[in-house]
């Protein structure tokens, strides 16, 4: 990655390429050059590219770099077709701003109206008010200023192109560079020069076509739309496309109101995570595929398991081999390759998602399973809490029983809201979140079930009632209660949420209602489950109440383990390493080496615990 001097010296390559690939075709055509000097400029933008370069920190894509520029040079001092001149510099150009990551896309949306006033104040008396290029101060220039109307060049020049121009200027011309202003206003001031030929009809033609949905995959961001000069979007994507490109040139604040697609994200990702990798910066790479897989892919890996779960599994398998093989440094092509794989499996997954909305039927199954799955382990969590307290009639801990829930429900509502809108929760966030607080529960789970167990026999149990019957239960107790009765709920609340957005979305009209219904039917059978455990759990004798439920949260805690390492492997805290293992997400089991060996740590201490308390029981 380019840093401070390095960077400008990037940014300065692609500056001269860009000439190159613009300039270039006017002054040489059939192998003789038209206008000598010109010929020579180009010659020397050249070959001061290919001197930069040389410069630049080294990285894995350098030798490549170094060797398409002297084959360019090598094509202008025979004096080759402007065609292939221009496509071979427009390539080197790409490579350079990808191996060495350069910002090609302004980071807030470009303020256009902003943009004339700059153009006033700093451009008019050059190139005229229009921008024709017949300011006050053209007459005595030379060379003279750009007329950002002449069609056949502007069509040749990126946006991205014209920010370099503005921050870096031209040497040996009156055009300085205007690193005085903030680099949003030179994105601005670019978008606007860029805008200046359009007419009427072509932002007319343009904007319908952005309404029918034209060009939202091609331009999904500001950076596919500055990257690429007007005649490479029509040659590469058709002639509609261009005129949507006109259209957002103009008006970019339209990119603003859409959202890649969570597949698209993934994507991009994915390939800012090769760059990286290429470049030799594997931090910033795993960092990227771990972003790929939370900000993009996990929003609708539900959605997807209602249609192909099989497909699910295996790109969820396959993006995480990909951060190991990353962790590995395995070679870059290694990396190349499971991406590109990765990414055949994202089309399948596009293709089975686009395919159409869920019938009422799969909607309805997906949305009793999905609160039914989620919810399951908090009603067992709370059922089994409450049915002691009901069993001992220690009313001292209904308190704190219900203050825990209670504030999970509301804290749970408070995250949804923030996370919709007034901030953007990211997905190591979420998976943070749910690994942490599953850490916390399996710890207060163990405890709890430890000490249910030491008093499971009938003379563990009448010396309890001797020691406490005229006094609270003991605080921590009381305290580890609470906490996990908020952490069962809080822990999976947010999350149900998020895939009954996702489940929302899918149905579509015709199928919400039954997603309606399946979240009504999952909420009965649920508290039929804490009702039927409430009911026979406390007619059951107080030795096998105690080891019954002692038993149920032991199990829960290595449940609760799996799951939290899984979740922090998924934000990237934990390593993931894959072992050949079966796969049971209900009871927290996953085929890596790390969620398994942390459940079968908790599994010796279970039994260590058990081998400590033999002679009390």
């Amino acid at each position: 990655m380019a840093y401070a001097g390095d960077e400008e010296k990037a940014q300065t390559v692609v500056h001269m390429l860009d000439y190159v690939s613009v300039d270039y075709p006017k002054f040489v055509q059939d192998g003789v050059a038209l206008n000598p000097s010109e010929y020579e400029e180009q010659l020397e933008f050249t070959t001061q590219a290919g001197a930069l370069l040389k410069e630049l920190p080294s990285n894995p894509q350098q030798v490549t770099l170094l060797d398409d520029a002297a084959k360019l040079r090598e094509l202008i001092v025979a004096k080759a077709d402007g065609v292939k001149v221009s496509a071979s510099a427009n390539g080197l150009r790409l490579s350079v701003i990808q191996a060495y990551q350069l910002t090609v896309a302004p980071k807030d949306t470009p303020d256009l109206n902003r943009a004339a006033q700059l153009f006033a104040a700093n451009c008019m008396v050059c190139h005229g008010a229009t921008g024709h290029g017949d300011g006050q101060l053209a007459a005595n220039l030379d060379p003279k200023p750009s007329n950002f109307h002449d069609e056949a060049r502007m069509r040749l020049r990126s946006i991205y192109g014209l920010y370099n121009t503005i921050t870096l200027g031209v040497g040996g011309t009156p055009m300085r560079a205007f690193t005085d202003l903030p680099e949003n206003e030179r994105w601005a001031l670019a978008f606007y020069v860029s805008s200046l030929r359009l007419t009427p009809e072509q932002l007319a033609q343009g904007s319908a076509l952005w309404k029918q949905g034209k060009g939202k995959t091609e331009f999904s961001d500001l950076k596919k739309l500055v990257t690429l000069a007007p005649a490479e979007i029509e040659g590469k994507f058709g002639h509609d496309i261009a005129h949507v490109g006109a259209f957002l040139t103009a008006h970019p604040d339209a990119i603003k109101s859409i959202a890649p697609s969570p597949i698209a994200l993934t994507r991009s990702k994915l390939v800012e995570s090769l760059q990286a990798y290429q470049s030799g910066d594997k931090e910033s790479a795993r960092q990227l595929a771990i972003s790929a897989y939370l900000e993009g892919f996990e929003l609708i890996e539900n959605s997807l398991s209602n249609v192909d779960k099989p497909l699910r599994l295996e790109v969820e398998k396959e993006m995480m081999s990909l951060r190991a093989s990353i962790a590995q440094n395995q070679p870059t092509e290694a990396i190349d390759k499971q991406i590109k794989l990765i990414d055949g499996l994202l089309e399948s997954a596009e293709t089975e998602l686009s395919s159409g909305n869920l019938s009422p039927t799969t909607a309805f199954v997906s949305s009793l399973l999905i609160l039914l799955r989620e919810g399951l382990e908090a009603v067992l969590v709370l059922a089994a809490i409450s049915a002691f307290i009901a069993k001992t009639g220690r009313r001292d801990a209904l308190p704190y029983f219900h203050l825990g829930w209670i504030i999970a429900l509301v804290l749970g509502a408070l995250t949804w809201l923030a996370a919709n809108y007034l901030l953007t929760i990211s997905g190591a966030g979420r998976e943070m979140t749910e690994g942490i607080t599953a850490m916390i529960a399996a710890a207060m789970l163990l405890y709890i079930g430890y000490w249910l167990h030491t008093k499971s026999n009938a003379k563990a149990w009448q010396h309890f009632l001797c020691s406490q019957v005229s006094t609270a239960l003991d605080k921590r107790t009381l305290w580890a209660m609470a906490g996990v009765s908020f952490l069962a709920v809080y822990r999976e609340l947010f999350e149900t949420i998020l895939f009954y957005e996702a489940l929302w979305a899918q149905a579509g009209p015709e199928g919400q209602s039954a997603v309606l219904s399946g979240i009504a039917v999952a909420a009965v059978l649920l508290a039929l489950m804490t009702w039927i455990i409430l009911r026979y759990s406390v007619r059951l004798p107080i030795g096998k109440f105690f080891s019954a439920t002692a038993w149920l949260l032991i199990v829960l805690a290595v449940v609760f383990i799996g799951n939290g390492v899984a979740a922090l492997q998924e934000a990237g805290v934990l390593n993931s390493q894959a072992v050949n293992f079966i796969s049971v997400p209900l009871l927290g089991v996953y085929p890596t080496l790390q969620g398994l060996s942390a459940q079968l740590a908790m599994l010796v201490l279970i039994v260590i615990g058990l081998w400590l308390t033999r002679d009390k029981e």
